[in-house]
């Protein structure tokens, strides 16, 4: 199935450059005969519904034509959300000072959970500021799971970031 995920990852990749929106992720879930596709797409401004109909069609037509799914398949396009998951280290460089939640594999100083604000990347260290911890640096291959997480003192200040 990973080769498969990569190769649509490819072909979603250039659709979404046609549609000037990100490709944030691609995954396939359930079994290879009745399968999900689901591919998150994003923009600055944020995905409507047209783009994510507009950006369907497109990656089914080019998906039904390279025949890269075994089996029937179910295909969804949607938004990463506003507590989107962050799947790359270069989403930690992107969203460097947003409020997180990150899952490690293993303990850094006795804690696996940390919630707080990415402060930086350096290679592939992780530099965050832990709300109990304080400051904490880990490599990206411990990361588990992580995702933003709605900072609600920033939405109430109008968007305007402390300790940014």
């Amino acid at each position: 199935m990973e080769s498969i995920v990569e190769e649509i990852s490819a072909v979603a990749k250039d659709v979404a450059a046609d549609n000037k929106v990100e490709l944030v992720h691609v995954e396939i879930l359930g079994s290879k005969r009745d399968s999900v596709v689901r591919i998150y797409i994003d923009k600055p401004e944020g995905v409507t519904l047209d783009d994510c109909t507009r950006f369907s069609h497109m990656i089914e037509a080019v998906l039904d034509a390279r025949d890269l799914i075994p089996g029937t398949y179910t295909l969804e396009i949607s938004s990463p959300g506003i507590e989107r998951q962050l799947y790359s280290i270069s989403d930690f460089e992107r969203f460097n000072g947003e409020l997180a939640k990150v899952a490690l594999l293993s303990e850094v100083e006795g804690q696996k959970n940390f919630v707080g604000h990415i402060r930086g990347v350096e290679g592939s260290t992780i530099e965050f500021e832990d709300r109990t911890k304080g400051m904490v640096s880990f490599d990206y291959s411990q990361v588990k799971k992580a995702n933003l997480k709605i900072d609600l003192g920033k939405e109430l200040r109008g968007g305007k970031a402390r300790n940014k």
